[in-house]
């Protein structure tokens, strides 16, 4: 039986046999794509490349430009590399990857200390696996079967995992020839797919570099990130202060309710690090905080909960948002699919904002804006004001550290934040809780709640967001004085109350169905918090779940 298959990328519909591998439908379309492919979309379902079509369908192959192919390539590349090290080194080697570096992965091995020597054998066994073509298997096992692959492999934190869960009946596994490993997500057929790659010794391991979603073809230029790793490690030393490593150690405070204290002391230690960064800015004598992240980090939240600390030592201070110094309409910028743009530093009145800045460090009485986007334009007369030489002015945006955003004012007036929530918890070894997933849902939840957009809205918009962050937030992120981490170490257990109704009511004739189904099945390892009565009411988690006193 001939199946019609529509392939997007094409716009074409083609016939094929029944039972016919994607990766073979593939071949049929490859010279006609822009970059190599990875996994498919399928009547708006993920499907691995090794899926066999049954029926007439749509079809989209997706390149690294998607976020969920981007996870499937890395995840396999763990895969290849895992296997590097167990031939290289030993079974015993345990493989730990930690968190998002250099746009690629940070790994560290238990029972190996890295040489150059080592870092130089692993990449020459990983180009031979890869040039071997060697196939990735699937299976499905039961928990007993994943429980007793973990103990193999002395996973406890993936035995406990497996125990803890109570909403899955099978789980899925990937061999590469006598490596069977538990992923949960897609892989590619082959080892052949993930030939682009990088291994570079840092710090107390190495960083597993790989193609950004940017430049899909190649590979990212390496560049120390010492602060960004500063922060990781951070959010790992707060991870062991409360006894919260992995997932199942989240599970675990929740069934025997030991939850509550793990909120106080997560909520305490983002005092305390608000107070410092406040002692910091007053001994620095800076008059001008800049606050830069990117979206769902909590910007506003930490900004005014900073301005508190800085009243508690002794300073008066005037919050400011750059989005009052929007251009008016006659001077809007647009992208290029003719939209106007938002998100670009052109769409800031950058020489307006400079001007009153300068004005108000001089003394001088400013009118200041507010814009009113029902106008749409700047607004005056409702926001007359005049400092003292002792009042900081603190300025959050995405922009805020762009240098053009305080072009021509003294750097020595200025201190420079960077907000992000750096996930400090992993569902095991081998598998990550992206920080990119957390801001998701966080966004999918404030929309929900004070904005009126339904989840589809914002999964649709997601990648545009990203797109602009990789522009206009994360290029400046060196240039932080400090970065603060704004992530709740409980928060995901508290958004998938909120989260999973939203993401259940998207249909599968919906785009945005297989990116609700993708965060769904990362979501069932979580228990979930039901009651929140206990977070405070200046909690960075407040500003996206609602009740904060904050914002008003």
């Amino acid at each position: 039986m001939k199946l019609k298959v529509y392939i997007e990328n094409i716009k074409e519909t083609r016939e094929y046999e029944s039972d016919i591998l994607l990766s073979d439908v593939l071949k049929d379309v490859e010279d006609c794509l822009p970059y190599p492919v990875y996994m498919a979309k399928l009547d708006n379902a993920y499907r691995a490349l090794t899926h066999q079509l049954t029926h007439d369908c749509n079809l989209e192959f997706l390149d690294l430009r998607n976020n969920e192919a981007w996870l499937v390539y890395q995840n396999s590349l763990v895969l290849v590399f895992i296997k590097a090290v167990h031939d290289l080194f030993g079974k015993d080697v345990l493989v730990n990857v930690r968190n998002s570096l250099n746009k690629g992965l940070f790994i560290t091995l238990t029972h190996h200390t890295l040489t150059e020597e080592d870092v130089a054998a692993l990449t020459a066994k990983m180009n031979e696996l890869i040039a071997a073509d060697i196939p990735i298997v699937k299976e499905h096992a039961t928990k007993d079967q994943a429980y007793n692959i973990a103990k193999k492999g002395r996973q406890e934190e993936t035995m406990n995992l497996i125990d803890s869960v109570t909403n899955i009946d099978d789980i899925e596994i990937y061999s590469l020839d006598d490596e069977t490993e538990i992923f949960y997500n897609l892989m590619v057929p082959s080892t052949g797919y993930v030939r682009l790659f990088e291994i570079n010794l840092y710090r107390s391991g190495l960083i597993l570099s790989f193609p950004h979603p940017g430049n899909p073809d190649k590979l990212v230029e390496y560049q120390e990130q010492d602060m960004l790793y500063a922060a990781f490690s951070e959010s790992a030393r707060w991870g062991r202060l409360m006894n919260v490593n992995f997932v199942s150690d989240l599970n675990e405070k929740i069934l025997y309710d030991n939850i509550d204290d793990i909120i106080l002391m997560q909520e305490a230690l983002h005092e305390k690090k608000i107070s410092d960064i406040s002692d910091m800015i007053c001994e620095r004598k800076a008059r001008l905080v800049l606050i830069c992240g990117p979206s769902s980090s909590g910007k506003t939240t930490f900004a005014k909960r900073l301005c508190i600390q800085l009243g508690v030592n002794g300073k008066k201070t005037l919050y400011m948002g750059t989005d009052d110094y929007y251009k008016e309409l006659s001077e809007r910028v647009y992208d290029e699919n003719g939209k106007p743009d938002l998100e670009s530093i052109k769409a800031i009145d950058t020489k307006l904002f400079v001007e009153h800045i300068n004005a108000l460090l001089e003394g001088k009485e400013v009118d200041l804006p507010h814009y009113d986007f029902s106008i749409p334009g700047k607004v005056y007369g409702k926001r007359i004001t005049k400092l003292d030489k002792d009042t900081i002015i603190v300025i959050e945006g995405i922009h805020a550290m762009n240098a053009l955003l305080t072009e021509g004012i003294d750097d020595a007036m200025k201190f420079k934040i960077y907000i992000s929530p750096f996930t400090p918890i992993s569902i095991d070894h081998h598998n990550r809780v992206s920080t990119t997933d957390a801001r998701m849902l966080r966004r999918i939840v404030r929309d929900y709640k004070f904005r009126s957009s339904e989840a589809q809205r914002t999964i649709d918009m997601w990648p545009d967001v990203r797109k602009s962050e990789d522009v206009n937030i994360f290029p400046y992120n060196s240039e932080a004085d400090v970065f603060f981490n704004s992530n709740c170490i409980y928060e995901l257990a508290v958004l998938k109350k909120y989260a999973e109704p939203l993401l259940k009511r998207i249909k599968r004739d919906e785009p945005e169905y297989a990116e609700a189904r993708r965060m769904l099945n990362f979501l069932k390892y979580f228990d979930s918090i039901y009651d929140d009565s206990m977070i405070p009411n200046n909690s960075i988690m407040r500003e996206f779940i609602g009740g904060s006193v904050l914002l008003k």
